[in-house]
């Protein structure tokens, strides 16, 4: 851990509304406010807010921008209209994941990356490394100069619409546009991290608290990093460092759908070999058989008393009310109804194979 950690602009609202924080990736964030549960349940319901401008934010804008860009990214980045937005994986060169990202191609030279915390520096040194020899090319870290808002939940939408403007409702998924706000302009996307229907909104870090408040005040719940894991985990959806990392590959992981079959990006010529021979191991979702206490990140996956893997994730799911959790195994045990054992600090908690997501919101 870092001797100082980087706190977002957020920090005095945090503070305000007595939040426990927690050192994370080298910020100080929010865990929780009102409680987890609670926070994880107005998600679901109605709608929270997250202060997520420890998420890297990325500029890359000139010429060969999308070019630099489609040869690092594994899903089709060229291939984007403008004002949209892709989820895809940085991978090196045997395949392993860098980092998950999520880009915007605004116009053909201006695109925003948004990566994690723990791998922002990892990132731009990659891109740095990959960029074609160009004066034209700028490649910016804009991420302590702005403030990152998640608003999430089946009334987000409506709600942040009425902050900013019609434009917001006519969003596809994975949709962008820029609007002026309170004197500034706001970079919103049609995105989030938690199963549900929101928006992410990027501002100048001198307006964050402005944005805040504005939030609160239109009835959002204040949110934290524990309800947005637990949403996530309901999602199916993988954290980088626990459920994906270098030492995985998007096949195993399931994510080969972001995965372009043409190549021409770095790791392209280690995935052939992977499709082709089919993954020693799968991730995959689990339900406890029985309530007490979670399988977490680490927890030993047995099989016939031989561990046979790790779970990589795990908690109690507030929406589904039983423990659940994710975790490599051999492909040969990852069948959906697979029946196995996590050792939860000693105790045996028998475990049965589901399909993911755990979760899929009602549209």
């Amino acid at each position: 851990m870092p001797a100082v950690l980087s706190r977002t602009p957020l920090l005095e609202a945090h503070l305000r509304l007595r939040a426990k924080m927690v050192p994370f990736a080298g910020w100080e964030m929010p865990v929780q406010y009102a409680g987890i549960i609670a926070e994880h349940r107005a998600v679901r319901t109605a709608w929270g807010i997250f202060d997520v401008s420890h998420m890297g934010r990325i500029s890359i804008f000139g010429d060969g921008a999308g070019t630099l860009l489609d040869s690092v990214i594994t899903s089709d980045v060229l291939g984007l209209p403008t004002w949209r937005a892709r989820y895809g994986l940085i991978c090196d060169e045997t395949g392993g994941i860098i980092d998950d990202v999520v880009v915007l191609r605004e116009n053909d030279e201006t695109w925003t990356l948004v990566c994690n915390a723990s791998n922002r520096t990892a990132v731009v040194d990659w891109l740095e490394i990959h960029r074609p020899n160009s004066r034209e090319l700028h490649i910016v870290d804009d991420t302590k100069d702005s403030v990152m808002v998640a608003a999430q939940g089946p009334q987000a939408i409506e709600r942040v619409s009425n902050i900013f403007g019609p434009s917001i409702k006519s969003l596809k998924r994975f949709g962008g546009v820029r609007v002026e706000w309170g004197g500034v302009i706001a970079l919103v996307t049609r995105t989030g991290y938690t199963g549900e229907d929101g928006v992410e909104i990027v501002v100048p870090g001198a307006a964050g608290m402005e944005l805040w408040d504005a939030l609160l005040s239109a009835g959002a719940t204040p949110c934290g990093l524990g309800a947005r894991d637990t949403l996530r985990l309901e999602a199916g959806l993988p954290l980088h460092g626990n459920d994906i990392s270098l030492e995985t590959n998007p096949i195993e992981a399931g994510l080969e759908r972001f995965v372009r079959a043409e190549g021409g990006y770095i790791g392209a010529g280690a995935f052939e070999g992977m499709r082709q021979k089919g993954p020693s191991r799968r991730l995959a979702g689990f339900r406890a058989l029985e309530r007490g206490v979670a399988p977490r990140h680490g927890h030993a996956i047995l099989h016939d008393g031989t561990q046979v893997g790790e779970m990589t994730s795990g908690s109690f799911s507030p929406t589904l009310g039983m423990n659940i959790g994710m975790g490599y195994v051999p492909t040969s045990l990852s069948a959906v109804g697979t029946r196995l054992s996590v050792d939860v600090r000693g105790t045996s908690v028998g475990v049965e194979v589901v399909p993911l997501p755990f979760y899929r919101r009602q549209i």
